[in-house]
């Protein structure tokens, strides 16, 4: 047997490697799908890209006091930073698979709730009612110890420097990558909130049997539209649900449709699985994969398990089955084709659910611990 011995070093290594390969990947694949070959066209268009580019940061990523989310935004501050992250999050995956799920999941409860400002880690204290305790998040979410060790240890390394909401963004990178997924660059320099919203918890977070029409209002009121719906939803070709969350898909009839002849009644068995899997609430916290095919890669098979009508969740299902107009069954489509694709749509859409009401400059603050505000 093979001994895995983690460092720095060789985890950086590893890491910018693979990075670098993934992400001329996938740019090489988006010029091709241009089908230009690096054309004057393209020249004659450059000054025309910067000009969004720049246009889209100022707009979406600055705070109301001006300072900006930037890359390299802890580069003279706290150097190390990134790779503080990067090699406990690995660890974290070693000792846990499922944690890089519940990671990704974390920054999700947190930017749909007030917006990327870590509100989502504060305990209940003095006037604080933690969004931990409300009906989406209590005895599910899970990776808090993680994110309190790697800022412990950035606290040691660079006292009130990094934000506990920029370490959940990073975190959440680095975990999508472990599973085989994309890597990119996260814009940093959010600052913590010194408040939660219980109430705002239980109002905002998408719910496992919601409706396609819940979910595209959901998540509209976060800035977010159907194309990154589809992309973000995604994220679950990683990670498991409890029994709870997927019962009412598996005991009420009828709850699937697919594009395909089920000569074999493949669907059916799927849901006969299940059914054996949590038949009674004594069973409630048992877990199932999202992904039923890849449950520990980042890819696309969670779009081609909904064509197959093997969504787990019914908010997964309802991409298909309740797409009267068939616009978000072609997206599914195409994902389930073209894992490319996926990824760098799922990169877009994670950068822009990044910038979700960021604190910046002098807002909020830093926390010395993630899980109460500063004294």
């Amino acid at each position: 047997m093979k001994t895995y011995i983690t460092t720095y070093s060789n985890i950086q290594q590893k890491i910018n490697t693979r990075s670098a390969h993934i992400y001329a990947a996938t740019h090489i694949q988006r010029c091709k799908k241009t089908g230009h070959n690096f054309s004057m066209e393209i020249n004659l268009k450059k000054l025309w890209v910067s000009l969004i580019v720049l246009s889209a940061i100022t707009t979406s990523a600055f705070g109301d006091f001006g300072g900006p989310l930037v890359k390299g935004f802890y580069k003279e501050s706290c150097p190390l930073a990134e790779e503080i992250v990067k090699h406990n999050v690995e660890v974290a995956v070693l000792r846990d698979p499922r944690m890089a799920a519940s990671l990704l999941r974390l920054q999700f409860h947190d930017c749909f709730v007030l917006g990327c400002d870590a509100s989502v880690l504060l305990d209940t204290h003095g006037d604080i009612l933690s969004e931990k305790q409300a009906t989406p998040n209590v005895n599910s979410l899970r990776g808090f110890e993680v994110i309190d060790y790697i800022k412990y240890l950035l606290e040691e390394a660079c006292p009130l420097t990094v934000s506990c909401s920029d370490i959940i963004t990073i975190a959440a990178r680095d975990s999508v990558f472990l599973r085989g997924g994309p890597w990119w660059e996260v814009l940093l320099g959010r600052r913590d909130s010194l408040k939660a919203s219980f109430s705002g918890a239980n109002q905002f977070i998408p719910a496992p049997n919601s409706s396609l029409h819940s979910l595209i209002i959901n998540f509209k009121q976060q800035g977010l539209d159907i194309q990154d719906l589809i992309a973000l939803s995604g994220a679950h070709t990683i990670g498991k649900a409890r029994c709870v969350s997927f019962k009412q898909r598996i005991v009420q009839p009828n709850m699937e449709q697919t594009f395909y002849v089920d000569e074999f009644k493949r669907h059916s068995t799927f849901r006969r699985i299940l059914r054996s899997q949590c038949k009674d609430s004594s069973r409630d916290n048992e877990l199932s994969p999202l992904d039923i095919q890849t449950p520990a890669f980042f890819d696309n098979n969670y779009y081609i398990n909904l064509l197959k009508g093997r969504g787990l969740l019914i908010s997964d299902n309802v991409l298909v089955t309740e797409d009267h107009e068939g616009e978000i069954f072609k997206k599914v489509w195409e994902y389930a084709v073209d894992q490319d694709l996926f990824f760098i749509d799922f990169v877009e859409s994670m950068l822009k659910m990044g910038n979700i009401n960021v604190l910046t400059g002098i807002e909020g603050e830093i926390r010395e611990s993630c899980r109460f505000i500063n004294v």
